[in-house]
């Protein structure tokens, strides 16, 4: 299986994504939707990923075929999604947005499932594939700045729909017998779920995610409230996924060097810092870069670790619901949660009531994380 096909379908996944999340917010604004209905529409998109991931989950477990499902799961993504060329009120959006988002977030859990098939005993070597998702989040982001500008906000829905037929495309070059052949591995799924660590590492994905929350939904508003341009926005989002690149890069050196859990326990303290100097020092610039640098451990090393751990707890069939369970209880649950309390934070009690709590939840991951995770499974 070629590199670049693996690399290509993460690159428009996440181009899509740089998209979406720090624009798709200030697009509703624009439309006249309140703080509150713009957290509630952001918590639908997350939250669908709860159910969503688990059904296309077990169904690739059962068949066997996780690329149709990616493909299927693409391509109806995309026509869902042009539902939002029919305004018409924030009923029908959050309708579509609910629809879109369920088929949309079928497909990643089982392309990454996928990819460590195809890596086989070279697991390590799986962020030099998923870098290129990140750089395709830096394109659109950093690309988008200058043209989301004024009215250009409103060339949004119409970016994002070429954004989602080219994921669709790029599935189609990925051959089925990429995802290889499921193992004969009869150990229950319950039994799995009943390990400690097994508990508290989906425990902790669920709080990272509940962290970044506020982040994710009001990061850009915030910043324009504290007279940053539109394009000094998209620099700054741009900055954090360079530095996730470049922790990518060295993951496999990492890894080997200090362990999964040690790298996960750091990835939680950094995180609690950086929601800190966020909701603290808003005017100056130095700190907020050092901020988004951050987010190479808060999102490149955990993500890169704790998938890592998930590929090695969820063996055999249970590959595609492991990474489901992951995608559903973090970006799915603990997004939804994140999205939910930061609209309501933010609009009652201010901007860094909603950062201070983002910094308690990872506080509560990280002795989770130190109880529950043994570094003789993680290494």
């Amino acid at each position: 299986m070629p590199y670049w096909r693996l690399s290509g379908f993460y690159f428009f996944y996440f181009a899509s994504l740089g998209a979406l999340l720090p624009y798709w917010g200030l697009y509703l604004k624009s439309l006249g939707y309140d703080i509150t209905a713009i957290g509630n529409v952001m918590a639908i998109i997350m939250a669908t990923k709860i159910i969503s991931p688990n059904i296309w989950g077990w169904i690739a477990d059962h068949t066997g075929r996780r690329m149709a499902i990616v493909r299927i799961g693409s391509l109806c993504a995309a026509l869902a999604f042009a539902g939002v060329f029919f305004q018409d009120g924030f009923v029908w959006l959050a309708i579509v947005m609910m629809l879109f988002s369920f088929f949309w977030n079928a497909a990643l859990p089982q392309f990454e499932a996928t990819t460590f098939n195809y890596l086989g005993d070279h697991a390590h070597r799986y962020s030099s594939i998923r870098l290129w998702g990140s750089i395709g989040f830096i394109v659109a982001v950093w690309g988008l700045g200058e043209v989301m500008q004024g009215q250009g906000i409103q060339l949004l829905p119409w970016i994002l729909f070429g954004l989602f037929v080219a994921i669709w495309v790029n599935s189609l070059l990925v051959p089925e017998e990429a995802a290889g052949h499921l193992p004969l591995d009869h150990t229950p799924l319950r039994k799995i779920l009943s390990q400690p660590h097994v508990v508290g590492l989906l425990l902790v994905c669920f709080l990272l995610q509940a962290g970044h929350g506020p982040y994710y939904t009001f990061y850009s508003i915030y910043m324009k409230a504290h007279g940053y341009s539109l394009s000094q926005i998209g620099g700054l989002w741009a900055l954090g996924v360079i530095a996730e690149v470049i922790v990518f890069l060295w993951m496999h050196r990492l890894v080997p060097k200090f362990g999964l859990r040690n790298l996960l326990l750091a990835s939680l303290l950094l995180a609690m810092i950086r929601w800190i100097l966020i909701g603290l020092f808003p005017e100056h610039l130095s700190i907020m870069l050092l901020a988004q640098c951050l987010h190479a451990a808060t999102f490149g090393v955990f993500h890169a670790a704790a998938i890592q751990l998930i590929h090695t707890y969820f063996k055999g069939k249970h590959q595609g619901k492991g990474q489901a369970l992951y995608s559903s209880l973090s970006f799915g649950a603990g997004g939804a949660l994140g999205s939910f309390y930061s609209g309501y934070v933010y609009e009652y009690f201010g901007a860094l009531q909603m950062f201070v709590i983002a910094a308690a939840i990872s506080l509560l991951a990280f002795f989770i994380a130190w109880y529950s995770i043994p570094a003789d499974k993680t290494t």
